[in-house]
C-alpha cells in the first residue's frame, strides 16, 4: 500500500504486511488460520458457489417489501386458521361419535334435518366434486 491509496498490484503477503500494524497478534493469527481453511475452496473455485448463494439470499431479501410480507403473513394465518378449524372439528366429531350408538339410515336422515349438518354435507360434497373434477382434468381415473 502506498500513501495515496491501496496498491491494486500488491500481493496478498504485501497487503498483509502493510496492514499488520493495524491488527493485533490474535487478529492476525485468526486471519491466517481462516485463509488456510478457505484456500482449498478458493483454489477449487468452490468458494464462488458460496458467494453465489449469498448473492441469491441477498436478492431474495431485497425483493421482500412490506406488501409481500403482509401477503405471506396473511397466507400463513389463513393456513394455520384452517388447520386449527379442521383439527377442532375432527376432535369434536371423534368425541361425539365415540360414545354415541351408530345411527340407522333413518337416524342419519333425521340428523340431516339440521341446517348446520346440511351445510357441512354440502361443503363436503362440493369439495369432493372439485377434487373429482381436478382428477378428471389431470387424466387420473
Amino acid at each position: 500500500m502506498n500513501a495515496s491509496g491501496p496498491d491494486t498490484h500488491a500481493t496478498l503477503p504485501e497487503t498483509a504486511t502493510a496492514l499488520s500494524p493495524l491488527l493485533d497478534e490474535a487478529t492476525e493469527r485468526g486471519l491466517k488460520e481462516l485463509l488456510e481453511k478457505v484456500a482449498p475452496l478458493i483454489q477449487g473455485k468452490r468458494f464462488h458457489n458460496v458467494i453465489d448463494l449469498l448473492s441469491l439470499a441477498s436478492d431474495g431479501v431485497d425483493t421482500f417489501d412490506d406488501a409481500m410480507v403482509q401477503k405471506l403473513m396473511k397466507a400463513y394465518e389463513e393456513g394455520v386458521g384452517a388447520a386449527w378449524s379442521m383439527s377442532n372439528a375432527a376432535r369434536f366429531a371423534a368425541n361425539q361419535t365415540a360414545t354415541a350408538q351408530v345411527p340407522s339410515l333413518l337416524g342419519l336422515l333425521r340428523v340431516a334435518r339440521n341446517e348446520v349438518v346440511r351445510r357441512g354435507l354440502y361443503f363436503g360434497l362440493t369439495f369432493l366434486s372439485v377434487l373429482g373434477r381436478q382428477m378428471k382434468d389431470d387424466g387420473v381415473e
